[in-house]
């Protein structure tokens, strides 16, 4: 286990949350997701620190860094941030209601691909770690191309302004042919330079290649679940 996720199952713990799942229930974010950042699976970033400092009590940046003063990883003493307000007063919730439209298609093609048309599937509401994301938006996954990670039926949540980089997940879209209909397709990502698009695939295992000027757009998933 990393030292961030270390930090965070502290600060869990010491919010009062004896298991992972409650602790997910009472941040809005899917519980796979959470234990994967507590566990570390998968790495955590600024954006999804301040969420979970908030909810916790702690310092966003102890979650990320720990105490560089002193190179420990203690929990920085008593509360930080503003004060909860009183009875008479609100603090109003960024984001609260908002709903992201879901994309894709019930069945996929060879490789997990769905026409990429901008036929909504269905609303949901957007979580915490999208909520004042403009243009986030949901796919929902066809097949079991790239099981365990993501399931036939699972929905995907995007965040488009996120630069994405190596082993990260992604949906790209590709018009393979002048005029063609976008396809979607939901993968690991390799790499993206002036000649092509690489992305990995796990059922069957294999890497997919696109010419650049097919690419119409590579957008990072920020997390995933049932919807």
């Amino acid at each position: 286990m990393s030292d961030k996720a270390e930090r965070l199952r502290e600060a869990r713990l010491k919010a009062g949350y004896r298991f992972a799942s409650d602790a997910a229930n009472a941040l809005g974010v899917i519980a796979s997701t959470y234990r994967a950042h507590e566990n570390g699976q998968n790495d955590f970033e600024l954006a999804e620190a301040k969420i979970y400092g908030r909810r916790f009590d702690v310092d966003p940046l102890w979650l990320m860094e720990g105490d560089r003063r002193t190179g420990n990883g203690a929990p920085p003493a008593g509360p930080v941030g503003v004060a909860e307000p009183n009875g008479t007063l609100l603090t109003p919730v960024v984001g609260k209601g908002k709903k992201i439209p879901v994309f894709g298609q019930a069945v996929g093609g060879v490789d997990g691909e769905f026409l990429m048309n901008g036929n909504v599937l269905y609303e949901v509401m957007a979580p915490p770690i999208l909520s004042d994301i403009s243009g986030a938006y949901a796919v929902k996954v066809s097949g079991d191309s790239m099981y365990p990670r993501y399931e036939d039926g699972e929905v995907c949540f995007v965040d488009p302004k996120r630069p994405v980089r190596r082993g990260d997940y992604v949906i790209a879209q590709i018009r393979l042919e002048e005029n063609g209909a976008l396809l979607a397709y939901v993968k690991k990502f390799v790499r993206h330079n002036t000649a092509e698009l690489v992305l990995e695939q796990f059922n069957p295992p294999k890497e997919l290649r696109f010419d650049a000027n097919t690419v119409h757009s590579v957008h990072y998933i920020a997390l995933a679940g049932n919807a």
